[in-house]
Order: C-alpha cells, then sequence, then structure tokens
C-alpha cells in the first residue's frame, strides 16, 4: 500500500476527545426533522426503530474504524471499495456519497427553513445555502471551537425540550405503548432515522491522531453512539408521549410542536433557534465533505475533471464548492424535506453496505461486517417506496457514467 505523502500528524486525542469529537459529529440537526417521517412510517414502535438504527450505525461505524486503520486516507469507503473490491466499487461508494449526503444537504438546509420561517423555509434554505458555499469558498471552515460551541446549543435545546415536555407537559404513557405496528414499518422507520445519527464514522477518520487507535477507537465509538442514543431517545420518547405518533408524523417541527403543545410557547423561538443552529452547522460540514469527496473523485476521473481544481489563493476545491452549493440550492428550492431524508438514506446506506462488504476482505472479525451489510441492504429496501425508485434511480445512472467512462479509456 503506498504511504501518504506529507508530516505525519500528531497523535494527541485520548478516549475522551475522541468520544467528544464523535459526539459533535452526531449529535446535530437530524433529530430535529428525522422524528416525523419516521413516525410516520412506524407508528407507536419508534423507538423500537430508533434501537435498530443505532444497532447498524455501530456496525457500520466498527467496520470503517477497521479500515481506516488499513488506509488513513481522505475519501472514507470510495477509498476502501477501490483497495478491496476493485475501481468499480469504489466508484459506486463515492457516487452514493456524493448524491446521498447531497440530499442530506437540502434536508438540513430546509430544517433552517422550517424552524426559523416555516412559511418561506425554501426561500432560507437557499439563502443558508448561498452563504455557506460562500463561505467554504474563500476558505473559512467550521473550527473545533465552533463544533464544541454548537454541540453544547444543540443539546442545551435537546434538554430543555426533554425537561419541559416530561416535567410540564400533557404526556400520556399510552401513547408509548407499542401496538399496531408493522415489522416493515419499524424497518423503514430505522432507515429514515439513521439518517440523524450521519457523521458517527468521524470517529474512524481519526487514526492518524488518536494515542493507541487500535483500543482508543474501539472503545471510543460504542461510547459516543451510547451517549448518542440516550439523548435521542429521551427526545423521541418526550415528543412521543406530548404529540402522539400521528401528530409528530403530521409536523415538520415536531420539537417545536411538542414544546408549544407542553404550555410553553414563549420558548419556541429558543427552540427553532437551536434547530437552526445545529442545521447550520450540519450543512457546512457536509458542504465541505461532499466538495472534497467531488475533488477525490475528479482527480480520479470519475466526475468531470473540471470539478478537481484548486483555487490558487484561497486553496479550496472551488469549483467542487460552487457545483454542489448550486446542485444544493435547486433541490432545497423544490424537494421536500421528508423525500430528502428517504433519497440520503438509502444512498448512504448503500455506501455503508459498500464499506461492510470491503471490511469483510480483511480476514478475522467477520460477524459484525457481515450484519452491518446485510442490516444496510435490509433497511434500504424498506424505505419508502419514492426513496427506493429514486435513490436506484440516481445509482443506475451513476454506474452508467462509470460504464462509458471505462469504454472512452479503451478506447482511447
Amino acid at each position: 500500500m503506498k504511504e501518504p505523502a506529507g508530516p505525519e500528524l500528531q497523535r494527541r486525542l485520548g478516549t475522551f476527545d475522541t468520544v467528544t469529537i464523535g459526539l459533535g459529529s452526531m449529535i446535530g440537526a437530524g433529530i430535529f426533522v428525522a422524528l416525523p417521517p419516521a413516525a410516520a412510517a412506524a407508528g407507536t414502535g419508534l423507538l423500537i426503530s430508533l434501537a435498530i438504527a443505532a444497532f447498524v450505525a455501530f456496525c457500520n461505524a466498527m467496520s470503517t474504524a477497521r479500515l481506516a486503520a488499513r488506509y488513513p486516507q481522505s475519501g472514507g469507503a470510495y477509498v476502501y471499495g477501490r483497495e478491496r473490491l476493485g475501481a468499480f466499487w469504489g466508484h459506486a461508494a463515492g457516487w452514493s456519497f456524493v448524491v446521498g449526503k447531497t440530499a442530506s444537504c437540502a434536508a438540513m438546509a430546509l430544517t433552517v427553513g422550517y424552524y426559523v420561517w416555516p412559511a418561506h423555509a425554501a426561500a432560507i434554505a437557499v439563502a443558508s445555502v448561498v452563504a455557506l458555499t460562500a463561505f467554504g469558498y474563500t476558505g473559512i471552515q467550521k473550527s473545533a471551537l465552533l463544533t464544541r460551541i454548537i454541540v453544547a446549543v444543540v443539546l442545551a435545546v435537546l434538554a430543555l425540550v426533554v425537561v419541559i415536555v416530561l416535567g410540564f407537559g400533557d404526556v400520556e404513557r399510552s401513547r408509548l405503548v407499542v401496538a399496531d405496528v408493522s415489522g416493515t414499518g419499524i424497518l423503514s422507520a430505522a432507515g429514515l432515522l439513521f439518517f440523524a445519527f450521519a457523521g458517527y464514522a468521524r470517529i474512524a477518520t481519526l487514526g492518524e491522531e488518536v494515542r493507541d487507535p487500535a483500543k482508543t477507537i474501539p472503545r471510543a465509538v460504542p461510547v459516543a453512539l451510547g451517549i448518542t442514543l440516550v439523548v435521542y431517545a429521551l427526545v423521541a420518547t418526550a415528543t412521543l408521549a406530548q404529540l402522539g405518533s400521528a401528530r409528530l408524523a403530521s409536523t415538520d417541527a415536531p420539537l417545536a410542536e411538542a414544546v408549544r403543545e407542553a404550555g410553553f410557547a414563549m420558548l419556541v423561538p429558543v427552540v427553532g433557534a437551536g434547530a437552526a443552529i445545529g442545521a447550520l452547522g450540519a450543512l457546512l460540514a457536509l458542504l465541505l465533505g461532499v466538495s472534497r469527496t467531488a475533488l477525490a473523485m475528479a482527480r480520479d476521473g470519475h466526475l468531470p475533471r473540471a470539478l478537481a481544481a484548486v483555487h490558487p489563493r484561497h486553496r479550496t476545491p472551488h469549483r467542487a464548492e460552487l457545483a454542489v452549493g448550486i446542485i444544493v440550492a435547486l433541490l432545497a428550492a423544490v424537494v421536500d424535506v421528508r423525500g430528502a431524508i428517504g433519497f440520503s438514506s438509502f444512498a448512504v446506506l448503500l455506501y455503508y453496505a459498500i464499506a461492510n462488504a470491503s471490511a469483510l476482505t480483511l480476514g478475522s472479525g467477520r460477524l459484525l461486517p457481515a450484519i452491518g451489510l446485510a442490516s444496510c441492504l435490509l433497511l434500504a429496501l424498506t424505505l419508502p417506496a419514492t426513496a427506493v425508485i429514486a435513490g436506484t434511480a440516481v445509482v443506475l445512472i451513476g454506474m452508467a457514467g462509470y460504464g462509458v467512462q471505462r469504454t472512452r479509456r479503451a478506447r482511447g
């Protein structure tokens, strides 16, 4: 394997720091918007779906951690699939990531809109994308300090919602009783809730900066996921007990609605501000991540090579950032947030399926990758039909593009 060029990074991160970074990557705006479509699918089985989504995320994260130790390079499963399974599967993983996370960007932008100004959610979403794309273009990136601030704000808002609803709201235990739910509905909801755990694999990419990564990363992954699951479970329990599954499924701003129904309408703007801050932070990170994956794929010829350009002064992949920003802005203007979540979940589940398949080729420790692979495919196929159809069509377009590209290279 070719060693990465350049100086080595310092191993400064212990378990606590690694867990903190993992929490910063996971606890974000997804929980503010993913509950309604999941409740529509699972009904009162929402909490079961949440547990399934967390378990699948755990399997995926552990597989990714092993691969990241072997291939400490940018690109994630794009690199893992290419190195372990072949160029075709690497392209499939990279394409699935780019299109899935592009949809995630649109969902996060619309989340800002729904919590800031619901009547003009699309306009606010487009404005958010334009502003953050401009920031990224000039090289302004989210710092570690800003990440901690955003996580602190989001956690504070989530805690506020849980305390208000469970402490002072009109909650009913009967709304938490699992009844009249289907297995397919629970699995479909788990696939949608998988969206709220996006970012957990960030832990696995820290191999070059973690002290004793072989022990620290496998220890940090379940701790970070466990904390995230507890936080999400408390929030889901509170909103489900306050609103009921039918009411929860019909709102676009569930946490704000739960606080309003609990009799604290004056705090709705606080919840909205917290959701908007979390969504803006997640949107910035997603825009940066998608543009840089697009850069890597363009360098390898899997996307137009023009996107591989780096700005001579700002040292950013400016063409990739502009292309991603334009596409996300267009999506945010025309799609609904639930459709974006379903499509994103489908594509990202395929991405992690390839990561798990790659981990299976490493030899020992095949149980979790096997479970992760099967679970990713199962959850992807049980998502809402519109998400499966649209996701399959877009993935096939990417595969067709790869075939045309290979044919041209062979003739050239």
